[in-house]
């Protein structure tokens, strides 16, 4: 498989540990309840009656073995993920830290439209000031005033354009390299059930092998 295979998969392994340790964190699925009706004690010619909570789970039968499955996933997680760094330890390029990197850029680029795209304006705010002045008797009051706002950029916009071209520039190429390498690239590793298989398909799989 290669790397975009190998990362897929890894996703899926990590979908069935979750759903095996959702099974195992409820406590009706790991224990056994049993309700006793004493009726005995009040009529002596009826026999007690015991029941048994079944739970919802239907694997509630296989606990211990959902248990080791959930071990087997882990220990194919870290024998992918080991795969997956050897693969990565042979590329022309760091991807984790170009990935990284391609993100920083995207985010400083989004920083730098939102700058490119401001424009200066002029609006009038009718009423929107406040001032003070003595009246006929020497008292201060208030009154409003219109306000004048005009908003012009700070900065240089062509440096500002021609940085976000370059990070543009540069995102693209980097996301070109990325992709290939994801395609390219091979990874060591032999998947023990397809990737589109269900939980219940990967367990019975996983079962049958244990008893071989």
């Amino acid at each position: 498989m290669n790397l975009k295979e190998a990362f897929r998969y890894q996703n899926k392994l990590q979908s069935f540990m979750d759903e095996a340790q959702s099974i195992l964190d409820r406590d009706s699925n790991v224990t056994k309840v049993e309700n006793t009706y004493l009726r005995h004690k009040v009529m002596t010619e009826v026999e007690d009656e015991t029941v048994l909570s079944v739970p919802e789970t239907e694997y509630y039968e296989q606990i211990t073995g959902i248990a080791q499955f959930l071990l087997y996933l882990l220990n194919e997680k870290a024998a992918l993920c080991a795969a997956i760094r050897r693969s990565k330890d042979g590329l022309d390029i760091d991807m984790d830290s170009e990935v990284s990197l391609n993100a920083s850029r995207q985010s400083v680029a989004r920083t730098f439209k939102r700058m490119n795209d401001l424009r200066s304006s002029e609006q009038t705010i009718t009423g929107g000031g406040t001032g003070y002045r003595f009246n006929a008797e020497g008292n201060q009051i208030s009154y409003r005033c219109d306000v004048k706002r005009v908003t012009t950029i700070n900065y240089d916009r062509k440096v500002v354009r021609a940085e976000l071209a370059k990070l543009n520039r540069q995102t693209d190429e980097t996301s070109a390299k990325i992709d290939l390498c994801l395609v390219t690239s091979r990874v060591e590793y032999e998947p023990p059930f397809d990737v589109n298989a269900s939980f219940a398909e990967a367990f019975e799989a996983y079962t049958e092998n244990a008893k071989a």
